[in-house]
């Protein structure tokens, strides 16, 4: 409890010391995409910032806000002009839709709570968030990336186990994702999959393909892949959420686009596989998995 009041007082004290500061926008500006957004937005973003946003990403928007401290992930710094989760090509500018989600229901795990702004807040404040980075969205030349759709899912529950089964080959001898994440079959497992797939005879196992290896990125700070039988995925809570994850990347970090590198089909077996082991967090299935893989619970 010591610790909320405290937060809330730092809160209250940012919010005191900015409340009174001029509203500075006079004229509109042209954002990425060819939007225009009139200065009575920006400022009306502005003040929406001031009162939800300021806390964590600071008045200057770059992540050094007073309730930052010790928060892990960092909040996002704006002015980087990087975005993790939009639903287009890692690296590329996302459209507006992608982030009102976020805003709506949060990231897991995080600091970043869901907020129940209504649709014109939410665009007034996103739009306003876009000036803390305006050598990467304000200007007519400013482009957003090829937004990332979910196709039809090939599978469905019908053909769940076999998507399953597919994508704990994709993910461990096609997009052989260990390498920054952790592998999640058996050393035995591992060799009939690498036979089938690749035609490959493993004779020797690696035992850093079982550890979560940390990630440099662009964002100041190294990231850590998720355990997915262990941690919450931020930006995703169902099958469809980690295919648009997988297909976009993640901005800024070594999680790259995998559309069009792998077939479309792989990329929702994938995601099912992902899901499965989701699915495993806190159950006796995620023990039983890691006595098979180490002799021995986490």
């Amino acid at each position: 409890m010591k610790k909320i009041l405290s937060l809330l007082a730092l809160l209250l004290s940012a919010l005191m010391l900015t409340g009174c500061e001029d509203m500075n926008f006079k004229e509109g500006i042209v954002v990425a995409g060819g939007k225009y957004v009139e200065a009575h937005t920006l400022n009306k973003g502005k003040q929406i910032y001031m009162e939800y946003c300021m806390a964590c990403h600071g008045v200057k928007g770059d992540g050094k806000g007073v309730a930052s401290k010790g928060l892990f992930p960092p909040p996002r710094n704006f002015t980087l002009g990087i975005i993790k989760f939009g639903d287009v090509a890692s690296g590329d500018l996302p459209h507006d839709e992608a982030i009102y989600k976020f805003l709506k229901h949060g990231l897991n795990g995080t600091a970043m709570l869901p907020w129940d702004l209504q649709p014109g807040q939410m665009e007034a404040v996103w739009d306003y968030i876009k000036t803390f980075a305006p050598q990467a969205w304000i200007g007519e030349d400013k482009k957003l990336g090829e937004q990332i759709l979910a196709s039809n899912d090939p599978y469905g529950l019908a053909r769940k186990s076999s998507a399953i089964e597919r994508g704990r080959e994709v993910y461990h001898a096609v997009a052989n994702c260990q390498a920054c994440h952790m592998a999640y079959a058996t050393p035995d497992e591992y060799k009939a999959i690498a036979k089938k797939i690749n035609n490959e005879d493993v004779t020797e196992i690696d035992p850093e393909m079982y550890k979560i290896k940390m990630q440099e990125s662009e964002h100041g700070y190294k990231t850590m892949p998720p355990d997915f039988t262990w941690d919450r995925v931020r930006s995703a809570n169902n099958v469809e959420d980690i295919y648009l994850r997988l297909a976009a990347g993640i901005g800024g970090t070594t999680m790259p686009s995998w559309k069009g590198t792998l077939e479309d089909n792989d990329i929702w077996a994938a995601a099912y596989y992902v899901q499965s082991l989701i699915d495993m967090r806190n159950t006796p299935a995620r023990d039983a998995l890691w006595v098979a893989i180490f002799g021995e619970q986490k």
